[in-house]
């Protein structure tokens, strides 16, 4: 790897203000408040300041096989959804910062994320390198078999066994009723100021507008009929940019109507320093695209959209989904450790299933990756050594979010 400084711009609050800048300013300080109470969460918030900051520490390795990536690996970024097979899974979820990158590059944010989060698991730092090894031992062993797996309850174990057993039983109905409300024999969104928040006329009827426009074409266009919209306040990195929950007709009101999730793609800022294929025609077609490479199976509804001069993601909003509650290892370290041999396979399993696309090494190649072992602990010291600057950022980012928040007005 090429060693380098660490970008001319070390003001860490002035970077953050500056890729921020033009989100919406509520969402956007709700995004700044969460960063603000854990240094996990700073870190989920800025994978912009990673990038920039390894890419200057690093340089692009020579020696690495190119793979897909999602570009914002970490604990929290694998979860539970229902497939467009309607069975559940649990794999990688999210794509927004997708490109074609390094293999270590996408390891090591996740390495970096486990030491980042132990403080808050209560995960001493020995403990830390333990589960980071036990990743990238799952991760060598997934790429050296060379065969795309996946991850639905059946052959679920521990941690995430638990999460599928618990969404299993959830409904479109309950999360209905948990979202909007009845009325005169019809539904409309709860705005809670939490989850959803008010929508404008005007921008309200410019999403409407856009969705019947996108589904004219559709074998059944009425199941898109717009009942209600509004602003949705969701995740941590992508809070600011413009999100919508839309209540449809669905197979009819009001229990058969379903919820749509618009969410404003951007472009990655991990795809900036790297060259990439030009294989999409927007941001949107490259999150949708690379997600389809990556997963065994993909939500249902999963489509780009265009509103004005931007670009969405539409897919629909789940019951199923939902996080590993890792908090809840109870004390006992192999829990945390079948969580990460899950993980390491999936990371795995989702650059075998994309591989030889559009630049990306072979299968061969990468199984050739999987079997050595010498680029492994050079990560795990540079990637632990991180973990010291997100703490470090995130200090300082606290003590300057009120004047950062002020100026949100």
């Amino acid at each position: 790897m090429i060693a380098t400084a660490r970008p001319s711009n070390t003001d860490v609050v002035s970077r953050i203000a500056q890729y921020n800048a033009g989100r919406e300013p509520e969402r956007l300080a709700v995004k700044y408040e969460a960063m603000s109470r854990d240094p996990f969460v700073f870190m989920r918030g800025t994978a912009h300041l990673f990038w920039e900051d390894w890419h200057a520490r690093h340089g692009i390795p020579d020696d690495a096989p190119s793979v897909w990536a999602t570009g914002d690996l970490h604990l929290e970024n694998v979860g539970s959804f229902r497939g467009d097979n309607r069975l559940v899974y649990f794999d990688l979820n999210d794509f927004d910062e997708s490109a074609l990158a390094p293999a270590p590059w996408e390891i090591a944010r996740f390495v970096t994320s486990v030491h980042v989060a132990a403080e808050s698991l209560g995960v001493g730092g020995r403990e830390a390198t333990t589960l980071a090894r036990t990743f990238l031992e799952a991760y060598g062993s997934a790429l050296t078999d060379g065969k795309a797996r996946w991850v639905e309850r059946a052959i679920a174990t521990g941690m995430v066994r638990e999460l599928l057993e618990r969404v299993k039983g959830r409904t479109r109905e309950a999360l209905l009723d948990a979202r909007t409300s009845l009325r005169r024999g019809g539904r409309q969104l709860r705005v809670d100021g939490r989850k959803v928040l008010t929508l404008g006329r005007r921008e309200a009827a410019a999403v409407v507008a856009a969705l019947e426009k996108h589904t004219r074409g559709e074998p059944e266009p009425r199941f898109y009929d717009a009942l209600d919209v509004g602003r949705r306040v969701a995740g941590t990195a992508s809070l600011g940019l413009l999100r919508y929950v839309v209540l449809v007709r669905g197979t009819g009101s009001p229990d058969g109507n379903w919820l749509l999730d618009l969410k404003e793609a951007h472009a990655s800022p991990l795809a900036s320093f790297l060259p990439q294929p030009g294989c999409w025609r927007n941001e949107a077609d490259r999150t949708i695209g690379i997600q389809r490479r990556m997963q065994a199976i993909c939500p249902a509804l999963l489509h780009p959209l265009r509103i004005g001069d931007r670009w969405f993601v539409l897919r629909e909003l789940q019951p199923t989904e939902d996080r590993l509650a890792l908090e809840h290892w109870h004390g006992k370290l192999r829990r945390l450790r079948k969580v990460m041999i899950t993980i390491g396979h999936l990371v795995a399993w989702a650059q075998l299933r994309s591989a030889s696309r559009d630049g990306a090494a072979t299968i061969d190649e990468l199984i050739a990756y999987g079997r050595r072992r010498n680029w492994q602990r050079d990560l795990l010291r540079a990637a632990k050594a991180y973990s010291a600057i997100v703490e470090r950022d995130w200090r300082r980012f606290k003590q300057e979010i009120p004047s950062l928040a002020g100026s949100l007005g």
